[in-house]
């Protein structure tokens, strides 16, 4: 804070004198030259309100008479602007807010000041100072000195601003203090405070913290309501912590709240979603004994269960339950969930008359349920069914979109219409619908399986320049078939390539090459090869290694043999259980080089 003498002036603006009344005469000025936030490391603390003063023998002096103008300024006092043509103060307690917070971000103490403010100080003048501090540590230091030292009642709000702001920092601990205050000092948390705090503890894995709440709730016979355990269920859901849920749920249900449907729906859906589809119907027979009943939501939960794990027969009896049922009706997604099922299996008849039986029910279908068969049409080779669907699309109101191109696409790749897959790419720029990576990788696969390398290398370069993640099954089809071809040079330098966009090789791309140099006689490259695969940690197959020992033992270099095999079986401890097959960790359809 800076101190400076008023000097008399000979004249104003207006040229006319301006009385002079001693020299002596103390004036007070206040000016706002920057404001942001406040931060406890700046000594000078000059981005708050900066207060002048005119001669004054000690700084404190001057800092007590500027406390207390402004608290008269907010109990109505002069509002005219200042000398000099300062900035008009339209909000008197507005200033003395900011006269608090530049002391206490000098001092941190304001010792010198609590006699005063402890008398004037006021429950809305508190909370614009913690607020306006933007700091959750300072704004707890504030509220501990004046809850302590002023034996000030805080609002609630206060409790709310704080431990809402100290959540969001992590500070939880603290805010776990601020929600005890909030208690003792006679604020009972409504459940939208306490929702947010064991929200706030699951999402950052503290859900003991955050279960030692409602246990508190609880022994003071706190009645928390069940919307508060909902939001703490979905993020234990979400967080994949099922099992958590599951036991937080049978630890609190009945005695401590009663659940409803959604309660139920949420553990459903993380059960299935782990595939613990026993215990998701154990839950779903128990919900008439807690008076609730299963809705469309939870049906449709089950039945996408159940697909998921290829008892369509199952998900399809549920179906026909809730069709049956006076209560309920399915909707598109209940269709769409057995449809896409059975198009998976294969099974495409029965899907495809599921599908019938939607539009007679009048149930329209979207772009999910379109996908799904034209995926399964063109994987069972039936593309004038699949073309049949993707024209149908625009009459009930759905657009194709990359996944309904891409499938159409595969669908022509698998059926040796490669041309016409190109074609449909065509159309599928033309309609300004990007492709994704498995649409390269479609069609570079059908490509090189064509022996088209040329183009597939057009597709990579396209790739290349397009801003999707690059993933190695994107490439792989292409070095194979450029090692294949004696290319070993240039499959090096589709490498080279991945690596600069920043795509890993993978256990399938190592093992190419390895082969692809053992092929040519370049057996130091390959060894190279199999030691940088070694350094990243990628661990060989058996059949990359077998190979590689086998070509090193046909020419002659049984030392590098066997320090091969030996560096695989001893210092990865690859045992005969972990050595499978590449085929059976990539696409299978993409050729190795053998």
């Amino acid at each position: 804070m800076k101190i400076k003498e008023s000097k008399p002036k000979p004249s104003s603006k207006s040229g006319r004198p301006v009385r002079n009344s001693g020299s002596s005469q103390k004036r007070i000025v206040i000016e706002n030259i920057y404001e942001c936030r406040a931060e406890p490391n700046d000594g000078a603390a000059v981005q708050m309100t900066l207060l002048f003063f005119t001669t004054r023998p000690f700084w404190v002096r001057a800092s007590k008479l500027a406390v207390a103008h402004f608290h008269s300024l907010a109990h109505g006092g002069s509002r005219s602007r200042s000398f000099n043509d300062r900035e008009v103060i339209s909000n008197s307690e507005a200033w003395f807010v900011k006269v608090v917070c530049t002391l206490f971000v000098r001092s941190q103490s304001l010792d010198s000041y609590l006699g005063y403010l402890s008398k004037n100080l006021t429950p809305s003048i508190a909370f614009e100072v913690i607020k306006r501090l933007n700091n959750p540590k300072l704004g707890l230091k504030f509220f501990e000195l004046s809850r302590s030292n002023m034996s000030f009642n805080h609002p609630f709000r206060t409790y709310n601003l704080l431990m809402r702001s100290l959540c969001q920092m992590g500070f939880h601990n603290s805010a776990k203090f601020i929600f005890d205050c909030m208690r003792s000092d006679g604020h009972s948390p409504d459940n939208s405070v306490i929702e947010f705090l064991v929200s706030s503890c699951a999402q950052v894995g503290k859900l003991d913290f955050g279960e030692k709440v409602l246990d508190e709730l609880q022994c003071d016979e706190v009645r928390v309501s069940v919307f508060v355990y909902n939001s703490l269920l979905n993020v234990l859901v979400k967080r994949n912590q099922v099992t958590e849920a599951v036991c937080l749920f049978r630890k609190h249900v009945a005695s401590h709240f009663d659940p409803d449907t959604w309660t139920f729906n949420i553990l459903i859906r993380g059960l299935c979603g782990i595939r613990e589809l026993h215990t998701a119907f154990g839950l779903f027979d128990d919900m008439e004994n807690f008076g609730c009943l299963p809705d469309i939501v939870t049906y449709n939960t089950l039945i996408s269960g159940l697909c998921r794990i290829n008892q369509v027969d199952r998900g399809c009896k549920l179906l026909q339950k809730v069709q049956s049922s006076s209560e309920l009706s399915p909707n598109v997604i209940t269709f769409t969930s057995v449809i896409s099922g059975y198009c998976k299996l294969g099974r495409i008849e029965e899907a495809s008359a599921l599908f019938d039986e939607m539009i007679i029910s009048r149930i329209k279908p979207n772009a999910v349920t379109f996908n799904a068969l034209i995926d399964g049409f063109g994987k069972a080779g039936d593309m004038a069914s699949a073309i049949a669907l993707f024209e149908k699309m625009p009459f009930h109101g759905s657009h194709p979109d990359v996944i309904t191109f891409t499938s159409l696409i595969d669908g022509y790749c698998r059926s040796g219409w490669l041309n016409l897959g190109l074609k449909l790419w065509r159309e599928m720029n033309a309609r300004n619908v990007a492709p994704n990576g498995y649409t390269f990788s479609v069609l570079i696969h059908a490509l090189c399986k064509d022996n088209r390398l040329h183009e597939a290398r057009d597709f990579l370069m396209l790739l290349n320049r397009s801003n999707l993640v690059s993933k190695p099954f994107m490439y792989n089809p292409v070095v194979d078939g450029l090692c294949k071809a004696g290319n070993v040079d240039e499959a090096n330098m589709i490498v080279a390539e991945m690596e600069e966009k920043r795509c890993n090789p993978d256990k399938l791309t190592f093992t190419i090459l390895i082969l692809g140099n053992c092929m040519k006689g370049r057996l130091f490259e390959a060894i190279g090869i199999f030691n940088k695969m070694m350094a990243v940690g990628c661990a060989p197959d058996k059949i990359t290694v077998d190979s590689l020992v086998s070509c090193l033992f046909k020419a002659g270099m049984s030392n590098e043999a066997i320090q091969i095999k030996k560096t695989a079986v001893e210092d990865l401890n690859l045992g005969v259980s972990c050595l499978r097959n590449v085929h059976s960790r990539t696409n299978a359809e993409i050729r190795v080089a053998v």
